[in-house]
């Protein structure tokens, strides 16, 4: 087995900035020698950490996450911190374009009794999700936004939970390469301003949402005033809640 020294100086070579962190954590995921060779063999080909772990961390919560998967970001902490405010006991919370379902996953930890239902177009992710969801749901669809959803949810949703892809096509070519080579083109390509599944979205949420209920979604900073506009129009009322890197927009029914 390579010394640990070794494992950094390889990651370094292939850039990792935080080699010796990877380092700690591939010799403690190796199940055997082979093993670890593969997963610093992968890692050095530019796959994502999280992908060659089989696992991603994000507020917390350990989740399995499998190649092709959209990786939960932590900037996305803000949009999961927000919801925690507003989730109740007896809420149904639905998290579309779930991935990996640990947004809803965090926000309704240690809150019950809570109904949660997920949604993802892409057929890997869901199946994370359901992996990852099974202690709390069953309800976990693989389809188009609201498309695979029961019928009976229609008017129940206290919270949306939606972290739909908003990168603008064109500037998919300078996201770094382990993102946009290794995960799915649809978690990330939001159309040409970045915003066209967040207005599929928001035309069908005011039919979902219950009379109290929330949509949250995340967006990049030059998008938050077109954000408001697109759920205005939707007749839905959106405010911000920002950080230093992140804008959340949390719209209600009127």
């Amino acid at each position: 087995m390579p010394s640990r020294s070794e494992i950094v100086a390889r990651l370094r070579a292939a850039g990792c900035v935080f080699a010796e962190d990877e380092a700690a954590l591939l010799l403690g995921a190796a199940r055997d020698d082979d093993h670890l060779e593969s997963m610093i063999a992968r890692r050095v080909a530019g796959f994502p950490l999280e992908h060659v772990l089989g696992w991603a961390d994000f507020s917390g919560v350990r989740v399995a996450v499998t190649d092709g998967v959209f990786v939960p970001r932590h900037r996305t902490e803000l949009l999961t911190t927000t919801a925690r405010t507003l989730v109740r006991p007896g809420h149904t919370v639905l998290d579309l374009c779930c991935g990996t379902g640990v947004l809803g996953l965090v926000v309704v930890r240690d809150v019950t009794p809570v109904r949660l239902v997920a949604s993802d177009v892409d057929p890997a992710a869901v199946e994370c999700a359901r992996r990852n969801l099974a202690p709390l749901t069953e309800e976990v669809f693989c389809g188009d936004l609201f498309a695979p959803l029961p019928a009976d949810l229609r008017g129940t949703v206290d919270l949306l939970l939606a972290n739909v892809p908003y990168v603008p096509t064109a500037e998919i070519a300078y996201l770094p390469e382990e993102f946009r080579v290794h995960e799915a083109r649809a978690a990330l390509d939001g159309g040409a301003d970045g915003l066209d599944v967040l207005r599929r979205l928001a035309a069908e949420a005011p039919g979902w949402l219950a009379p109290d209920g929330a949509l949250l979604t995340e967006v990049g900073v030059v998008q938050a005033d077109p954000a408001h506009e697109i759920l205005s129009s939707a007749g839905l009322h959106p405010r911000t809640v920002s950080d230093t890197e992140t804008f959340v927009v949390v719209a209600s029914l009127p």
